[in-house]
């Protein structure tokens, strides 16, 4: 009772390093759903862990994209405020 598919990607080094350096909260989002997805495939459940690794993934982005807006505004903020 094989399957052809490969397992996904789980993205936990990606979600550990982005909630480090990134964004706390949705790096924990992307934590919690790179943990599920070595968990459901060796459950037999490829649906979910392929959907888990693609929700891991997309709170990878969201975290990466927001601690760039967030370096991008603390870097104007500080200008500003030294020119003030």
């Amino acid at each position: 009772m094989g399957t052809n598919r490969t397992k996904p990607e789980n993205y936990l080094v990606w979600a550990i390093l982005t909630t480090i350096l990134c964004c706390l909260p949705t790096g924990v989002a992307a934590i919690v759903y790179a943990n599920k997805v070595d968990t459901l495939w060796n459950a037999g459940n490829y649906t979910e862990a392929e959907e888990a690794a693609k929700n891991a993934k997309m709170w990878v982005f969201i975290s990466v994209g927001l601690g760039i807006v967030a370096s991008i505004i603390g870097f104007f903020c500080g200008l500003f405020g030294a020119l003030i």
